[in-house]
């Protein structure tokens, strides 16, 4: 039974939500409940769209620092590419995906998030990745998928200073997609995340894989991974009904299985 990370599914929506009080600090096992979490959401068939939520007050405030103090530089090197599977978890997922922000998210917190492919804050948000106060540098993934989302000059200056980045900032640079009142995240999160309950799922995955394949390896990745993913999702029963019903009523009124 997870302690501090659970999974919670209703009418198609999935939130796995971060519940270790008092500020969500990410230790070794808050990571290994959260990798089981993301892939629980992705493997549950009555998950459309997935929500990462830390609650009201804060999101994830980082790294359990005293944890990480205890450790050897060979228990660390050790624990890498875990520390990676589960701050890049929500990457890992096919169905659309969106982080409600409240608070903070900092370092781990914000690594978290940037696996998500939308996220939401409060205007009260503080953001940042600031290991580099600690003698250190993100190890989540938050080197590459920062540069990959905001460019790698903004990337190295939030990552060289540690500063926090504010709402708007936040906005005008694209690290996040909306701000909202803090009060109103987890709903904004939840309506744009029911845009796919009762979506194509597997074109929305085949969509999803596409794209991150061409940011990841390249234009030529991108466009390889479309031409093998069509085939897939051209053999699918909501194929066939999106076609029907786009000659039968014209675009946005069909009725889709997930199958």
């Amino acid at each position: 039974m997870a302690e501090f990370v659970t999974l919670e599914v209703s009418d198609g929506i999935g939130t796995i939500r971060l519940n270790r009080p008092p500020v969500n600090a990410l230790d070794q096992q808050t990571r290994r409940e959260l990798t089981a979490a993301a892939r629980e959401a992705a493997e549950h068939p009555e998950v459309r769209a997935v929500i990462v939520y830390g609650g009201e007050k804060v999101f994830a405030a980082g790294d359990d620092v005293a944890e990480l103090a205890e450790l050897s530089v060979d228990q660390l090197r050790a624990m890498t590419a875990d520390i990676q599977e589960a701050l890049g978890a929500m990457a890992s997922i096919p169905q659309p995906t969106v982080a409600a922000i409240s608070g903070y998210a900092l370092g781990g917190g914000l690594e978290i998030a940037l696996g998500a492919d939308r996220r939401i804050i409060g205007d009260n948000v503080k953001l940042g990745l600031p290991e580099i106060l600690l003698g250190l540098i993100p190890v989540g993934g938050g080197t590459a998928r920062l540069a990959r989302l905001i460019g790698p000059s903004r990337a190295k200056d939030l990552i060289y200073t540690g500063r926090f980045v504010e709402p708007d900032e936040a906005k005008e640079i694209g690290l996040v997609d909306e701000v909202v009142a803090p009060d109103e995240v987890y709903n904004v999160a939840l309506a744009w995340a029911r845009q796919f309950v009762n979506g194509p799922a597997r074109a929305l995955a085949a969509a999803k894989a596409a794209i991150d394949a061409g940011v990841a390896d390249g234009l030529e990745a991108g466009l390889a991974a479309e031409r093998e993913l069509i085939g897939e999702v051209f053999d699918t029963a909501d194929r066939v009904a999106g076609v029907q019903s786009f000659l039968d009523n014209g675009p946005g009124q069909a009725q889709f299985s997930g199958t």
